[in-house]
């Protein structure tokens, strides 16, 4: 069952990255591929209408792999993972939600995505 749609601010751990979002949360998503499973986040899914980044384009560094078509942020100052843009849905945002602000995730469902199979 998804939440009420409303807008929740996030960052890294250090505050250079900031950013928000606006989300029902119908379901959280943890992916099987390589980068995931090392960086363990617990991820929604988010149209690029729906995020705005607030502060921090400069602190952001960019990792691309495999296809070079997901591309994953980090904040350079911390190593925090906030966001990356989505491989099959380019228009998308994965989002951290360990990085939303006094965001409790419990009784959305969870998703495993399956990553490590995807060609």
């Amino acid at each position: 069952m998804s939440r009420p749609e409303q807008t929740y601010r996030g960052s890294c751990h250090c505050g250079a990255v900031q950013f928000e979002i606006r989300s029902d949360f119908p379901e959280l998503t943890m992916c099987d591929c390589s980068l995931c499973r090392k960086k363990n986040a617990l991820m929604v899914k988010v149209h690029e209408s729906q995020f705005r980044l607030l502060a921090g384009a400069d602190s952001l560094s960019e990792y691309q792999f495999h296809t070079h078509t997901a591309r994953h942020f980090f904040c350079k100052v911390c190593g925090i993972y906030p966001f990356h843009r989505k491989r099959v849905t380019p228009d998308n945002f994965g989002i951290n939600v360990c990085c939303l602000d006094d965001f409790d995730p419990s009784g959305i469902p969870l998703r495993q995505a399956i990553g490590a199979a995807m060609p």
